[in-house]
């Protein structure tokens, strides 16, 4: 089975939009991420198995495929182990495939026991969620205010799969994040570099 999610990348200091495709297929059991990403995405696989181990999912034992495109552009950092996360459950059918889910912009680092990390660039990637006209963008908890400056994109925080994979099924609501008005004043002329 396949699901697709949003996430995003960085190149220099710009967000690029990714798909993060995941197939779950028949086959030998393999753990396969393709797609031109560095080493940090790599070593996302074993992040990845033991949150979701940890948080009683399961890794299916069959041949997981993800695809991150486009393919010609270097994906870097440890941003995009959620939205694996999140395309294994889906394809594998162990949560629904929700517009929640498949609509939204999702980043963030995932810890060996399923707490969500801040990563870097969330004002760029909250501002190509804005120009790819998502509605929603779900981010670690410490990044929340910084996606918030960007005021027409919903900015829901997280702090763990669990929490994310329960707002993803409609279970429960997640208070969106405010930016503060530094960072607003801040993004409304034309932001710091140095921030990002």
């Amino acid at each position: 089975m396949l699901a697709v999610l949003k996430s995003c990348t960085l190149s220099g200091y710009e967000g690029v939009l990714t798909l993060v495709e995941v197939n779950v297929a028949r086959g030998f059991p393999h753990f396969d991420i393709v797609g031109l990403a560095d080493t940090a995405v790599k070593e996302s696989k074993e992040r990845v198995r033991a949150a979701l181990a940890n948080n009683g999912f399961k890794l299916p034992s069959e041949r997981i495929t993800v695809n991150l495109a486009p393919a010609a552009i270097q994906k870097h950092g440890p941003g995009l182990d959620l939205p694996i996360a999140l395309g294994i459950l889906a394809a594998s059918g162990q949560i629904p495939a929700t517009d929640r889910l498949l609509d939204t912009l999702v980043t963030g680092e995932l810890s060996l026991e399923g707490k969500i990390r801040p990563v870097k660039g969330v004002l760029s990637m909250a501002i190509a969620a804005a120009k790819h006209r998502f509605a929603a963008m779900a981010v670690p908890r410490e990044n929340a205010e910084e996606a918030a400056a960007i005021q027409s994109v919903q900015v829901v925080p997280v702090t763990d799969l669990k929490e994310l994979v329960a707002w993803c099924k409609g279970l429960m609501d997640i208070e969106q994040a405010a930016a503060s008005s530094r960072r607003e004043e801040s993004a409304k002329s034309g932001g710091n570099l140095a921030e990002v």
